[in-house]
């Protein structure tokens, strides 16, 4: 069984992520990650490798890209086992990433506001986080991708035990986050069908634009 080389880790609910990344730094995992994330873990006195820093990319567009990179993808998405993949991926200096722990923007909390505007909703819709989940929920063979922080403490006992977690363990994990990317989406899909864009200020003067 191949071991654990890198993780992602980047989190909008961060419970408990201090001592995942601890557990997984103790085992020799480098950890990658992003904004605030980055910062907790940082201050929890752990090594972080910024995703910028791994991409040779800045976050930009007011972190609406932080993650949508190939270094990142190429690192979920390649099939370990697979000859042209690994060929492919030394290439282009693409690195795995074997673990990846992310949860989505708390678009329901936002848009439960009485005062959300339609500008407020779109800005709290997530791109990188559902990206990134499906990429490695799909992978699920080879990598590792977390939604709920309930399951850091199986994750951590597999890969102390063998250095991997279980296929079995992967699939339902991944099993996890199409079921939660399933209902994010289906939660902005009805809320947007409130939105009335004839009454709504976010389209006045818009007509032609």
């Amino acid at each position: 069984m191949r071991r654990v080389e890198r993780a992602l880790i980047s989190l909008t609910d961060k419970s408990g992520c201090e001592e995942f990344a601890r557990a997984l730094a103790a085992m020799g995992i480098e950890i990658l990650s992003t904004g605030g994330t980055a910062q907790k873990l940082r201050a929890g006195g752990l090594a972080v490798t910024d995703v910028s820093a791994f991409t040779g990319f800045p976050e930009m567009l007011d972190g609406r890209v932080k993650t949508l990179h190939p270094l990142v993808h190429g690192g979920i998405l390649n099939q370990r086992d697979n000859a042209e993949h690994r060929e492919q991926c030394q290439r282009h200096g693409i690195k795995p990433i074997d673990i990846v722990a992310v949860n989505l923007y708390t678009f329901a909390r936002t848009v439960a506001a009485p005062d959300c505007t339609l500008a407020d909703a779109i800005e709290n819709i997530d791109i990188g986080g559902p990206t990134l989940l499906r990429a490695s929920a799909k992978n699920f063979h080879d990598v590792t991708v977390i939604v709920d922080p309930a399951d850091y403490p199986r994750v951590v006992a597999e890969l102390q035990a063998q250095g991997n977690t279980t296929l079995a363990t992967r699939f339902r994990l991944a099993r996890k986050v199409f079921e939660s990317t399933a209902a994010y989406d289906a939660a902005i899909a009805q809320w947007l069908r409130g939105i009335d864009p004839d009454a709504n200020p976010y389209f006045a003067g818009a007509e032609h634009a």
